[in-house]
């Protein structure tokens, strides 16, 4: 069976990540290695994984060994840090995009991307949004949205499984442009 992840801004090799969101580690060696071992403890080889960007900020050669050591097969949302994602990078990636709509397992529309929205394509009807970058520092807001970033899951991928038990709890957006107002007040 084929299981779907998802996850973001894991930052490998950055080495001021650590104090930045105050992530546990001693040292990048740490933190990667730490990162790597429990995305494998939950990614089996064929599982799928959304990675919401900012995946390295290594040169090529060490996010190669990074990426290869990796289990699953690896969706890439680029972040503001991937521009350097390309060539023999970006293969080991299924597809690179930077915004991306899917369906999850049970049917549902999720929108993909590494920016928060505040409304998104069906918001109004449940749909869902993942995203990364503020590494857990948005303030909550009871709507389906959810930041993925490792920071926010003690340095795990989310399982599909995980966010429709968090997203079950949480209301629909009623910020929307189909709701009447007159915005010219």
């Amino acid at each position: 069976m084929q299981n779907t992840f998802f996850t973001s801004d894991t930052h490998y090799f950055h080495k001021n990540i650590i104090s930045f969101a105050k992530r546990p580690f001693e040292s990048v060696a740490e933190m990667n290695s730490t990162m790597v071992n429990r995305w494998n403890e939950m990614v089996g080889k064929n599982d799928i994984v959304y990675h919401l960007g900012d995946f390295s900020m290594g040169n090529s050669k060490m996010t190669r060994e990074i990426l290869y050591s990796l289990n699953g097969k690896i969706r890439l949302v680029r972040g503001n840090h991937d521009k350097a994602i390309r060539g023999s990078l970006a293969d080991r990636f299924e597809w690179v995009k930077d915004y991306y709509e899917t369906k999850a397992p049970d049917g549902r529309k999720v929108i993909l991307c590494h920016y928060a929205f505040q409304v998104w394509n069906k918001s109004h009807y449940g749909s869902w949004h993942l995203y990364g970058h503020s590494h857990g520092s948005l303030e909550y807001r009871d709507i389906k949205r959810l930041d993925v970033g490792v920071d926010t899951n003690n340095f795990y991928p989310y399982s599909f499984d995980d966010i429709k038990r968090i997203m079950d709890k949480r209301g629909i957006s009623e910020v929307d442009h189909h709701k009447t107002k007159d915005k010219y007040k």
